[in-house]
Formats: structure tokens, sequence, C-alpha cells
């Protein structure tokens, strides 16, 4: 035992020591601009942003995850060397599945990909994930971080900073940052609740939980004038710093801001791996995109659900497993297309099935479970709660319904012979038929449990360690 730590520590300190070599130890940012329709996509740069020390692992700088609809490439000029990578998700990449884009009304927005600071010249690679899995560049450009061409200026201090708890160092830790939106001057002390609450709750969800010593977790209150986020469907508009809003991609309950070079900005004051923006309101909704951020309606009842539902998202690229809620996309995952996150598959290969090893050699695949009985019960809800939002209906009664669909479909769902094994069970991804997910329920197909599934498990401890190991 004592040969291998003596070997491993030797291995770890030989890649620091490289990491010394390549890059300075701080962070560059790069912004840009993501244009386009469902047939057309452009970027165009905007600036290379020094921020503070590098938050990231020293040791780990290739992602090997295979996840994001995207991915972003840092390679030594010089030698062609790949030197870091990352996959994403984007909000422009959600964009071009929705109508407007299909109907080639084009749409712009701000992106940012951050990368420990070279000592000399590197080539920046954006790469499309294309229908066979398969990535392809889209966009390059080279910088030079010695050039006048880097914004080295300071990081401009905003808002009050803190601690929530602390793991260990950065570069061996997940570092999530809690940013608000719509907390005035005088709410402090209500955002600081939350974040512990929220934090907390985060952490009694396994793996986190179990995992809670490799994390950090801090926080930013940037105050506003008002209370409160805009709400556009019901005429109600904040001129927040962070501009998070409801009515994202024009779905009521998407909570995302626009404004990221706003957030990146505000953020790059702390170390961060991971972004958290909550805001100060009780209805319903939130977002999660892979590597970009989370939100959640703080004072929602379901504020706890909401926070580690979408950091599932944007933490370690979770796929929604339900499909009967309504959406703003269309063909989000097209037919005959294995999607790329851990937890949804198209099956079109059952024998290398991504999730296979997990399943026992007697569960059929695919996995009967009673899906009628499940799809009557969620459609009349959410029937019910279209009908209740046209009126009008306060957010009470409307959270009434959660409770009431709650107590039909767990019992439903624990009741399935095949409860508690992962299989693959057809509905999943925003589609009834032809995508399936690997447990019969998770958190990330209902809010009935208090834990993920092995597969959605797995899938974030493995980007836990991708961060600490």
């Amino acid at each position: 035992m004592i040969r291998i730590l003596l070997l491993l520590s030797t291995i770890t300190f030989a890649q620091s020591a490289a990491f010394d070599d390549t890059f300075t130890g701080r962070t560059l940012r790069l912004d840009y601009y993501h244009s386009g329709t469902f047939d057309e996509e452009h970027v165009s740069l905007d600036q290379v942003r020094l921020e503070g020390p590098w938050p990231g692992s020293r040791v780990q700088l290739v992602d090997r995850t295979n996840r994001g609809k995207y991915l972003f490439e840092v390679f030594d000029a010089a030698s062609g060397e790949l030197l870091y990578s990352r996959g994403f998700a984007s909000i422009y990449g959600e964009y071009e599945t929705t109508s407007p884009a299909h109907d080639g009304v084009w749409g712009t927005f701000h992106e940012s990909q951050r990368f420990p600071e070279p000592k000399a010249p590197v080539r920046l690679v954006l790469n499309k994930r294309q229908a066979d899995g398969t990535f392809a560049p889209f966009y390059e450009t080279g910088v030079d971080p010695t050039s006048r061409f880097v914004n080295r200026s300071e990081v401009a201090p905003a808002g009050k900073v803190w601690t929530v708890f602390e793991g260990g160092p950065p570069e061996t830790s997940v570092d999530i940052l809690f940013l608000g939106d719509g907390y005035t001057k005088r709410e402090r002390l209500k955002f600081k609740r939350d974040v512990e609450r929220l934090a907390a709750a985060l952490f009694s969800f396994e793996p986190f939980k179990s995992r809670k010593g490799d994390f950090n977790v801090r926080a930013i209150h940037l105050p506003t004038a008002e209370s409160g986020i805009s709400n556009p469907r019901q005429g109600v508009w904040r001129d927040n710093p962070l501009g998070l809003s409801y009515n994202a991609l024009d779905s009521d309950r998407y909570i995302l801001t626009y404004a990221n070079r706003t957030v990146r900005e505000v953020a790059a004051q702390v170390p961060y791996d991971a972004l958290i923006i909550i805001n100060n309101d009780r209805k319903y909704g939130g977002g999660g995109i892979f590597n970009l951020y989370a939100t959640a309606a703080a004072h929602s009842s379901q504020a706890p659900y909401l926070v580690v539902h979408e950091f599932g998202h944007s933490f370690a690229g979770l796929a929604d497993e339900y499909y009967t809620s309504s959406t703003a996309y269309e063909d989000f995952n097209p037919p005959g297309v294995e999607p790329w996150e851990s937890n949804i598959t198209a099956l079109l290969d059952p024998a290398n099935l991504k999730w296979g090893h997990l399943v026992e050699t007697e569960t059929p695949l695919p996995t009967p479970w009673n899906q009628a009985a499940y799809d009557s019960a969620s459609y009349a809800y959410q029937a019910r709660r279209t009908a209740l939002r046209e009126q009008g209906a306060t957010e009470e009664a409307l959270e009434a319904l959660f409770g009431e669909v709650k107590a039909i479909t767990k019992p439903m769902l624990e009741g399935e012979a095949h409860f508690g094994k992962v299989g693959a069970f057809e509905g999943a991804g925003y589609e009834a038929k032809g995508l399936f997910r690997p447990q019969v329920d998770c958190l990330m197909f209902t809010r009935n449990p208090d834990h993920f599934c092995r597969v959605c498990s797995e899938a974030i401890e493995q980007v836990i360690d991708m961060y600490t190991e």
C-alpha cells in the first residue's frame, strides 16, 4: 500500500509540474457570440479575458466523458498537442431546435469558455457533435496570451462575497458558486439564508451527500433595485444586473439569463467550476444547461428539487427523462440518433447499451412498464396545470397539484415489477416513444424520489472525479 501511495504521489507531482511548465496558473476566458438559425450557424469573437487563479484540476485537463452537444479544445500552436478540452451545451444549441429557428429567425447568444492561461500561443477550437456522435470543428481562432489583444484589466469587485463551506483547495475540489437575482440590498440576509438552505438540500441527496468533502461552496450577493425577476407572461419586468427571467425561449417555467458577460464578470471574483443562480420568487421554474449554469426559483415549494434536478443538468449533463410536459423544442433528440446524455438512449443497439454494465441478465430490454396508466395521470395533471395557469390561479393552487400528482404516481411507479432495477424504460427526453430511461423513476423523471437513479449517480460521480482525482 505504501508503494502504491508513493507511486501515485510521484505521478501527481509529475503531472502538476507539467501543468506549471505549460500554464501560468491563471485563467483565460474566451467570450464570443453564437448566432444562427436551424440551418446556419456562426461565431464571432468578443474578447479574450484574463481572470484570476485557475480553479480547475491541474492533472485532468482533457475531458474524457464524451458529453455535450459541443466540445471546446485548446491546442498548442507550435506542436499541435491537445492541452485542454471540455464538453458543453449552450442556449444557442437549444434555440436552434425551436420554431423561430426552424422558421429562419436568427438568434444571437453570448457564450464563454474558460481555460488555464497558457505560456505560449494556442489554437482554440469549437466543435459540434454530428449525428453519428463524432465532433466536427466549426470555429477556431489563435490566441497569443502575451499579446495586447488579451484584456488583462483587473476584475471589478461586485457584491458581497462569502464562503458557505470549504472542503479543500480549489484545484482538487469542485467549486460551486451561488449567485442571486432579484434580491435587494435589504434582502442580503434573505439571500444568505436561501443559499444555505438550498446548498444543504443539494448535499442531502446522493451522491453529493457522500462526496461533500470534495466541494467548496461560495456565494455572491449582487443587490437589485427591486425584488424578484422578470416574468413576461404576467407583464412583470425587472432591470436586474444578472438579467434572470422566466419565459426563456418562450417556455413559461424556463428561467435563464442572456446576460452571460455580466454573469461571468461577477463570477470571476472567486474560484468556480459550477454556477447556481437562484431568484427571489415563488413561481415554479428553473433551468440547467451543461457546463453553463443551473437556475431555480428559491421560494417555490419545490425549490430543493429544482436546485438538485437542474444541477444534474448543468453539472453532469443529465437529460430530462420526463416527456409529458410542454417544451419549446422541436426534434431536440432527432429520431434514429443516439443522445449524448448518459441517462437516455434511443436503444439502437441493445447489446451495447451505454449503461449495460448495470443491467441484470434477467432484465428484458426494452423493459416493460405500465406507461399507459402513468400517461393518463400525468397528461391529465398537465392539462389541469395549464388551465389553472391560464385562469391566473395562485401559486398556492398550482403547488397543490404537485402533491396530488405525487400521491398518484409515486405508488404507481413503485409498484412496477421492475422498480429499482436498471433497464430501458420507454419514455424519456421529451419523447413518449423511441427514447428510453434507465430506471422507472428518478429525480430526472419525476419529483417523487429523494435520489438519483444508479445511472445518473454514476454519471455525477464521474464528473466529480474529473475535478478531484
